[in-house]
């Protein structure tokens, strides 16, 4: 709905202070409106599958016309108290708009599927030296809903991830968007992701079904049962608030796992001392969290010495290193560190809202342990 207003808002500014100079007929004048209408009619009429393609096309027009509205009325003081005839913001604008709507069209397309493998090197002074080198890959939010169309892109995920050869995976949470049926036709496909030591996962905002109304209470239990069951069938270990430990010969590390610990509106049903309960001689603990603004409300008390999250998907739009998502999120993507304890952030894989990834690319995550003295 802002989307609509602000474009809207957009024609009207761009009509009144150049359409209505320059287009001198009133046929071509309404046809400016056109498009906009026909996109705001096809949004809320729903046409069920199409309606994600719509909305691209609705943001590749709305997005430009919005930035080249807001940057142009820079050009005000110049015209109305200088009377230029010139308006250098409008002439800087025209391109940067244009290049948006490729942008947006290519982060609808080929972005959703433009998979980023990203290596990173974790260095502590716990990490033990038989753990030293060890390889964790971390992917998060695949939101399989998005990948329902898709599976193509799904198996060649897994397959990056397994040439890897990673001695661990890890998942952050929301492998679905509300239901467990939407695992169908993926629990083969997901299930021939190997590593060594196992891949263990945690639940996110969107595993429990939440965002969708179920007939009653029971129906939504069931939901959650026939997903965590799915999960265990394709191999994958749940930490429910619990934890495993990892040995070679005397040195041990412990990864953690909290079910979803998020700050209002998202749901807290983390229990992070019962998770670590029994971690106590671990040399080195890695903690499985889905929302990072867990890590400063209750991590960073403890001894957890790296947090890997997921949630903020980056906003699925980045720039030179700037997202939108840092506006809501302190830790929006990346590694972040206080003193010895880090924290991971990871852009996620599949899309909420829009089929779109432009710069926050679906990101599989590879972390190597250093020891350091």
């Amino acid at each position: 709905m802002f989307l609509i207003i602000f474009m809207i808002g957009a024609d009207i500014y761009i009509f009144a202070l150049f359409i209505r100079k320059l287009v001198r007929h009133w046929l071509l004048r309404l046809l400016w409106f056109v498009p906009a209408l026909l996109l705001i009619g096809v949004n809320f009429y729903d046409p069920g599958s199409i309606r994600d393609i719509f909305r691209i096309v609705l943001l590749s027009i709305a997005a430009p016309k919005i930035f080249f509205a807001v940057v142009s009325l820079f050009d005000l003081p110049l015209r109305c108290f200088l009377k230029w005839k010139v308006y250098p913001f409008s002439i800087l604008a025209l391109p940067v708009s244009i290049g948006f709507v490729f942008a947006i069209i290519y982060g609808g397309t080929l972005g959703i599927t433009h998979f980023k493998v990203r290596e990173i090197e974790f260095a502590s002074p716990h990490v033990p030296e038989a753990f030293d080198g060890y390889k964790i890959v971390h992917i998060s939010d695949l939101h399989l809903q998005s990948w329902s169309n898709n599976k193509p892109a799904i198996e060649k995920l897994v397959g990056i991830i397994n040439n890897q050869q990673s001695d661990v995976v890890v998942f952050t949470g929301d492998l679905v968007h509300s239901r467990a049926t939407e695992l169908d036709g993926f629990e083969a496909i997901l299930s021939s992701i190997k590593a060594p030591d196992g891949v263990y996962s945690v639940l996110g905002n969107h595993d429990y079904g939440s965002y969708r109304r179920w007939e009653n209470r029971e129906a939504q239990s069931r939901n959650m049962y026939d997903l965590k069951q799915r999960k265990a069938a394709m191999g994958w270990t749940l930490l429910n608030n619990g934890h495993t430990l990892l040995h070679r010969g005397n040195a041990g590390i412990a990864i953690i796992g909290v079910e979803n610990s998020g700050s209002p509106p998202f749901p807290d049903y983390g229990d992070l001392p019962n998770a670590m309960n029994g971690t106590e001689n671990c040399d080195f603990k890695l903690l499985l969290s889905h929302d990072p603004t867990h890590w400063r409300r209750e991590v960073l008390h403890t001894d957890i010495d790296l947090t890997l999250s997921g949630h903020t998907h980056a906003f699925q739009v980045a720039f030179a290193g700037f997202s939108p998502a840092s506006f809501l999120f302190s830790e929006w993507g990346g590694m972040y560190r206080e003193g010895n304890q880090g924290l991971y952030v990871n852009a996620g894989i599949g899309n909420v809202f829009l089929p779109f990834r432009f710069g926050a690319w679906p990101e599989i995550t590879v972390i190597n342990l250093k020891r350091f003295e």
